[in-house]
């Protein structure tokens, strides 16, 4: 076992060791902290007086996502499994571990199927023990296909349950019910969150997502390709607005229970998403259309009344501002690459 800084490598005993908290903040775990979503909600946490603590297994987070971070004296990060069990003192837990892109979800149907199922056992499991909230962070892929739009927390989907996305889809839909039975028969302190697509820096020149896709191939001169007829709709939302609204859920009333949508209203087609990153990046990259992926749905948009009224809650970021910021981080992390290699 060996200790790099804040960074503790092996079991959660090492980490409750190591832990100090002297002005007694609020500790919270982070599962999949070192991820997108989760190493901006980690600085957000730490800049409200939080101690953090992060569990990550490096599937789809990277260790460079919160290398700023190993500095500050209330963060800690444990490198394991969140299947694994969890033993550690905690106030709060956020529950994002999960790969979100399909390329890495489908990757290892399984594995995926196991985080979203055990994972969730785990955090739950935890939270009894310690008497801590934990939120589960959900996805609008439990709406799937919907018949429903724009759609609303009360809807109750329409999702293939033996696909190539099932694994996702129905690993968050269990989890779900977990948080919930456990609510019911335990009373444990839950918040679900339904989490619609998010982009921002710290994504990976892999990710496989729309907006990561578009910026990578547009800046590098590569042709943009589209999965079937660019028609289908998304919502996109900037991450910075997503973590706040994730810690206003958390920090909501105890009846809050959720599931609450968070996410951005503005609806815009795929083909449409294209045509704006050629512009903000000045590209001369032309539009392929290649076959559309078995159950990828054709229109996705948020009903955010709730969060509105609930939270007081609605995303801030327009969608040109955001690419914008986005597509500066891609255009810095592409020349570094180009740099290392020569």
């Amino acid at each position: 076992m060996r200790y790099d800084d804040h960074v503790c490598f092996g079991t959660w005993k090492c980490v409750s060791q190591t832990t100090t908290n002297p002005h007694h903040s609020p500790r919270v775990l982070v599962t999949g902290g070192a991820g997108f979503i989760g190493s901006h909600l980690c600085e957000r946490l730490l800049r409200t007086s939080h101690a953090v603590v992060v569990v990550d297994n490096y599937r789809t987070g990277r260790p460079e996502n919160i290398r700023h971070l190993l500095s500050h004296s209330n963060f800690q990060v444990a490198t394991q499994d969140v299947a694994e069990p969890l033993d550690v003192e905690v106030d709060q837990i956020y529950n994002l571990a999960c790969p979100a892109s399909p390329v890495h979800y489908q990757h290892d149907p399984i594995a995926t199927l196991q985080t979203c199922v055990f994972g969730a056992v785990g955090v739950l499991g935890l939270a009894r023990r310690q008497g801590a909230a934990v939120l589960q962070a959900s996805t609008s892929e439990v709406y799937g296909e919907p018949e429903q739009h724009p759609q609303t927390e009360t809807y109750w989907g329409h999702t293939n349950p033996i696909g190539p996305r099932a694994c996702y889809n129905e690993g968050k839909r269990c989890a779900e019910t977990l948080f919930f039975d456990f609510y019911r028969q335990h009373a444990v302190p839950i918040k679900v969150a339904r989490i619609f697509n998010t982009y921002g820096p710290r994504m990976m020149l892999n990710d496989g997502r729309v907006v990561s896709n578009f910026i990578v191939q547009a800046l590098r001169g590569q042709s943009i390709t589209i999965h079937g007829s660019g028609e289908q709709t998304r919502s996109f939302c900037y991450v910075d607005d997503l973590v706040a609204g994730l810690t206003r859920l958390m920090s909501s009333p105890k009846h809050v229970t959720g599931p609450i949508n968070l996410g951005h209203t503005e609806e815009i087609g795929i083909r449409e998403l294209a045509e704006i990153v050629i512009r903000l990046t000045g590209s001369r990259s032309t539009i392929t259309h290649v076959e559309q992926p078995q159950d990828d749905p054709s229109r996705r948009q948020p009903d955010i009344a709730q969060a509105r009224r609930i939270l007081e809650w609605a995303p801030t970021t327009s969608l040109h501002n955001g690419l914008e910021r986005t597509i500066e981080y891609f255009d810095q992390l592409l020349r570094n690459h180009t740099a290392t290699a020569k």
